[in-house]
């Protein structure tokens, strides 16, 4: 099928490469098909385009956030869990959404590290887990001497 783009123009979309959203994501509830964007001559891309496909002109980036250093210990809820139709851990992936801080902020990109996309690659289903109260997971290592 063809898809018409604000990023990309028009672009193909192989139906079995669309990632479905049942619940969409927050803020946007209503999109709920997107497929993976990124370039190709690249080489291994670092981050996707994750675009819309309800809204041509909702795109989003994402990016695996052991690229940034960050680990993810999560627990499925068993609703979560049958919504992603009970996924072995191998066909997980867990994402995270980029976005531009504030012109005040000179830091120019965050993640949010506190609303993670997680997909189940094998069945192209995923969510958004919100994660209200977060708890850090801290591990120190290469220490001179044990404390």
């Amino acid at each position: 099928m063809m898809v018409n783009t604000y990023l990309f123009g028009e672009i193909e979309v192989n139906p079995e490469q669309v990632l479905t959203f049942p619940n969409g994501l927050a803020a946007f509830e209503n999109n709920k098909r997107f497929m993976l964007v990124h370039e190709e001559d690249k080489g291994e891309p670092l981050s996707f385009t994750m675009q819309s496909l309800d809204d041509p002109t909702l795109a989003l980036q994402i990016i695996d956030p052991a690229a940034i250093g960050f680990a993810y210990e999560l627990a499925l809820t068993e609703a979560e869990s049958a919504l992603l139709q009970a996924p072995s851990l191998d066909d997980l992936a867990v994402m995270l959404v980029l976005y531009k801080r504030n012109e005040s902020d000179t830091s120019g990109i965050g993640a949010n590290i506190r609303a993670p996309l997680i997909l189940n690659t094998k069945s192209r289903i995923g969510l958004q887990k919100i994660i209200d109260t977060p708890r850090p997971n801290v591990t120190i290592s290469n220490l001179a001497r044990s404390v």
